[in-house]
């Protein structure tokens, strides 16, 4: 009976409705310290993932040369400063009020926020919005991540964040994309989205796969080796001062052992500038540690430039200049810049992105969305220049390359378009931008105004073969019968 009456109660219970397809929870961390089965292997695991972070920190504040690695980028990439701006007069006010906020404070946090995302590998710049639509932005701590939320159809596209808020609770703050949910998204990625109660938020990684879901530290693989290298210098400091320790060793001839401990008893070291006095049955020693240890500068430097050398940081530019002479530097310098240029670009594409949500939600807020896809509303980040440019050296490059082109063309072996795109692509390193076609159009049209004056002044010149002698009305009539 007691089994017939289970298993009616077991068919009368209705069944669960079944959860979207993905990984999302919204309650309780229950499962602290596992990685989910649907994680992909690319992703280190949470507590691996939070210890990258501690000790990636701790190493920048700890060992100079993982600062370096970390701060010289931060210098090149900012500069002398960043700005965002649009062509609309209207848009770009909001721009500057999103940029100026007392909240927000992007002159004072920019720097912080380039210097942890390359930290900890990832950033979460949590969002406000106002009843005016003026968005303010705030931060989430990379360490209290839980889990990284994807679209089960698109393994790349991050729809969510899901974040410790307590010793057990969890919150997911829906990512921000650039346009709606349903045209963006598949209908279980939309009902992910729907569970999700935290403010929008942007999240952002480096060092990270297209299929992964959390970023890397840009002093994962530099932690060991910039703490053994910190090591090392403590140990030449350690060896430099026992090499400075002197020991006296004093011989006593023919003293009994009585004598010998009397003597050890009274006996002190000389200070500096004393006068010792004593018989020829007393010799006095001074010892130093002789430790016979090679020179560890040439270690040192081994170990220096492999932490530098994977930051793609040349050597001369952490007080060591070796070999190296200017031109050498330069050829060393040149990878250096290309790689802080890429995170620059990243970072120009961030600032593009969050400044296209602060325009999006003022025309939302006025009732004129469609507006958010114009030309004259879309922002552009402004950096600063990385490096100086050779005047010299490029001025005569572009003298040599116009010479070329200009004979190239008269050959009928280049076209002129072409041509002064090989010359813009020069006029690029001084800082000026040229539109071949455009430049070319109005080349042709400022000359032929040129040759329409030139033409106009021709028609007032005398014709050719006749002089006209100035001095004709100076002489008398007998000089020009002579004449």
């Amino acid at each position: 009976m007691r089994k017939w009456l289970s298993k009616v109660l077991r068919e009368a219970k209705p069944a669960e409705a079944p959860a979207p397809a993905g990984r999302f929870v919204e309650a309780r961390d229950d499962d602290a310290g596992w990685r989910p089965v649907s994680q992909t292997k690319r992703d280190l695991a949470p507590m691996t993932q939070r210890r990258m972070q501690d000790l990636a920190h701790h190493a920048w504040e700890q060992h100079r040369v993982a600062n370096r690695l970390i701060e010289l980028p931060i210098a090149f990439i900012l500069g002398d400063g960043v700005e965002v701006t649009c062509k609309d007069d209207e848009a770009n006010e909001w721009l500057r009020q999103w940029w100026r906020d007392p909240i927000t404070r992007m002159p004072l946090t920019l720097e912080k926020r380039v210097r942890e995302l390359a930290l900890f590998g990832e950033q979460v710049i949590v969002t406000f919005k106002g009843a005016s639509g003026h968005v303010r932005h705030g931060a989430i701590d990379p360490s209290m991540i839980n889990d990284v939320i994807v679209d089960p159809e698109n393994a790349s596209l991050v729809i969510g964040v899901q974040v410790r808020t307590g010793p057990a609770t969890l919150k997911t703050y829906p990512t921000i994309l650039d346009g709606p949910d349903d045209e963006l998204l598949a209908p279980g990625a939309i009902a992910l989205r729907e569970r999700m109660t935290g403010q929008p938020c942007h999240f952002w990684r480096i060092n990270d796969l297209l299929t992964g879901r959390r970023g890397r530290s840009d002093l994962l693989s530099a932690i060991d080796i910039s703490d053994a290298y910190t090591q090392l210098i403590f140990g030449e400091v350690e060896r430099a001062a026992a090499m400075r320790m002197v020991v006296w060793d004093v011989t006593m001839k023919g003293a009994t052992p009585e004598q010998v401990e009397e003597r050890a008893r009274n006996i002190a070291p000389p200070t500096p500038l004393s006068v010792r006095v004593h018989n020829d049955s007393e010799v006095w020693d001074a010892l130093s540690a002789q430790l016979n240890s090679a020179d560890a500068s040439e270690t040192l430097r081994v170990v220096r430039n492999e932490v530098l050398g994977g930051g793609t940081v040349p050597e001369h530019w952490y007080g060591g200049g070796g070999d190296v002479n200017r031109a050498t530097a330069a050829e060393m310098d040149e990878p250096t810049y290309k790689v802080f240029r890429r995170r620059q670009r990243l970072w120009e594409d961030i600032l593009e992105t969050e400044a296209r949500y602060v325009i999006r939600r003022r025309l939302e807020a006025i009732g004129l969305p469609e507006l958010a896809n114009e030309p004259a509303y879309q922002p552009t980040a402004v950096f600063p220049e990385m490096q100086s440019v050779d005047i010299s050296r490029y001025a005569q490059a572009l003298a040599q390359l116009v010479v070329a082109v200009g004979a190239l063309i008269d050959r009928g072996l280049l076209t002129e378009e072409v041509g002064l795109t090989m010359i813009a692509s020069l006029a690029d390193k001084f800082g000026v931008e040229i539109d071949a076609a455009a430049e070319l159009a109005k080349a042709l049209k400022e000359k032929t105004k040129r040759d329409a004056r030139q033409a106009e002044s021709d028609v007032f010149r005398e014709p050719p073969g006749q002089d006209i002698d100035d001095d004709a009305e100076d002489r008398p009539p007998a000089a020009d019968a002579a004449a």
